[in-house]
């Protein structure tokens, strides 16, 4: 469970964009595991069974309460109700180019955070899990125009939210050593 419990919660948190419902997923993931011990406990195919598990679950999470996000993300909308702690992510021991990039992928794992699930959800299919437009369709019960509208969508918002909120000087190397002395 150890060598696994990142990619299992930071596949839940990636689809669903809700910490407490991604907790709750990577438990299910973990108790189905549990039942299947015997034939995970020596398979080398044990991440990828786990990890499909978890993409499937959220997805039919996603389903089941398609009607209740937008119920609640009307009411969720404004700033003040965002908590926008920093993940806590070490990177003690980190050279500053790898600071950098925990730093870049923190802001896009906010950015996919605020766009709306019709668009989050197929992105973070087909960037972060490989799925092809032909699977996510038949997966979303979509069809795979309105399938690669909802991407383009997605990929527009978050070039506008990443060009807007960041200013890049801050991410050269040589700006953050000189912050950090």
């Amino acid at each position: 469970m150890k060598s696994y419990q990142n990619m299992v919660y930071s596949t839940a948190v990636r689809l669903l964009a809700n910490e407490a419902e991604a907790q709750d997923v990577a438990q299910e993931v973990f108790l189905r595991a549990y039942d299947r011990y015997a034939e995970l406990s020596q398979s080398p195919t044990a991440g990828g069974w786990l990890k499909t598990v978890a993409r499937n679950l959220c997805l039919n999470h996603l389903q089941r309460y398609r009607a209740r996000w937008r119920f609640f993300s009307e009411f969720g909308n404004s700033d003040d109700d965002r908590d926008d702690r920093a993940w806590d992510v070490p990177v003690e021991d980190k050279t500053v180019s790898e600071a950098v990039a925990v730093d870049r992928r923190e802001l896009l794992d906010r950015a996919l955070q605020k766009l709306p699930p019709s668009q989050r959800v197929p992105l973070v299919l087909y960037h972060f899990e490989d799925l092809s437009y032909e699977e996510i369709a038949e997966r979303l019960h979509i069809s795979l125009s309105k399938l690669k509208t909802d991407i383009h969508r997605g990929r527009e918002t978050l070039r506008k939210r990443l060009k807007v909120g960041v200013n890049r000087s801050e991410f050269s190397p040589e700006t953050r050593s000189e912050r950090a002395s």
